[in-house]
């Protein structure tokens, strides 16, 4: 896919109006309103005026929904319907854990999953999330603090479930290691222990852990239970022309769910385009020069 190449497109969700399209083109017409994500090998960033894309990368947005919902909202919207629909095949009355429930991807999810009827159990970094998460209706089953490194994720889940354990687990990242052997930014994280001790039999547990191992004790206990271990990696779709079908679906799924008002999005303020052109213009040259100090902390829209 030429990633060896240094040019990156910068911006990859893109929501606009069809200018113009080829002979061949037979899903969009001139100034229809489309979303969509570039693929990984899009020569075109999303962070310019006017961009070139493949018509099956592009599905059309609701009249309801804006621009900055639209670009905002897709990419989380296609991991969280990839986790619960695809990988982990959510139905009625199954429990779910969904960590960091409080981040764009976990509301989103926890949202989905309370549509499909499911009881959902979550876990906070932070009291304002805590407080973020009471606030969802319907309600969430339990919310488990972690801010402060003494909520204990697999007694509170075994507890909320009488001990038969939770069906399904939407991760955010796990410790492989011990605390002391880890980063900080990992030290609110389960182990990955914990992750397989709380799942039920028949369990399906969809990880964000790209580099996920696990040790002989904790493969048995997976055997065991009958359970299932996915890698959530919203990327794939892209990575085979047989899958295209499916991803305009789930794509189309996405936006009429966020139309329909079946979830909510979570985003932050905006930016102008031509601002956010200037940063990125200013951090490559940072990078270029190697200078080592913080001059800002850009907010984009994920």
């Amino acid at each position: 896919m030429k990633m060896e190449k240094d040019f990156f497109p910068v911006g990859r969700e893109v929501a606009g109006i069809v200018l113009d399209v080829g002979t061949k083109v037979s899903f969009f017409r001139p100034d229809d309103e489309v979303v969509g994500i570039l693929p990984l090998d899009s020569e075109d960033p999303g962070l310019c005026e006017v961009i070139r894309v493949h018509e099956h990368y592009l599905v059309h947005k609701p009249e309801k929904v804006s621009w900055t919902e639209a670009a905002g909202v897709v990419r989380d919207g296609v991991r969280a319907c990839t986790a619960l629909y695809y990988l982990s095949h959510l139905s009625p009355r199954k429990s779910v854990l969904i960590m960091d429930g409080a981040s764009a991807f976990g509301t989103i999810a926890i949202q989905l999953a309370h549509h499909r009827g499911a009881k959902v159990i979550s876990t906070a970094c932070s009291l304002e999330d805590k407080q973020h998460l009471e606030r969802i209706r319907p309600p969430i089953a339990r919310v488990i603090d972690v801010s402060n490194g003494k909520g204990h994720v697999a007694e509170s889940c075994l507890e909320e479930t009488g001990g038969l354990g939770v069906d399904i687990v939407i991760d955010a990242g796990v410790r492989l290691y011990s605390k002391d052997d880890e980063p900080a930014v990992k030290s609110q994280l389960p182990h990955k222990h914990d992750i397989v001790t709380l799942l039920g039999v028949g369990g399906h547990w969809v990880t964000t852990e790209e580099n996920l191992q696990l040790d002989p004790p904790d493969s048995h206990c997976l055997f065991l239970k009958g359970a299932t271990l996915a890698f959530l990696n919203d990327e794939v779709w892209n990575l085979s022309n047989v899958q295209q079908g499916k991803y305009l679906c789930i794509l189309r799924d996405v936006m009429e769910k966020l139309s329909a008002g079946i979830f909510r999005s979570q985003l932050d303020a905006p930016i102008p385009a031509y601002e956010a052109s200037f940063l990125w213009k200013l951090l490559r040259k940072i990078k270029e020069d190697q200078t080592s100090f913080s001059i800002f902390k850009p907010v984009f829209l994920p």
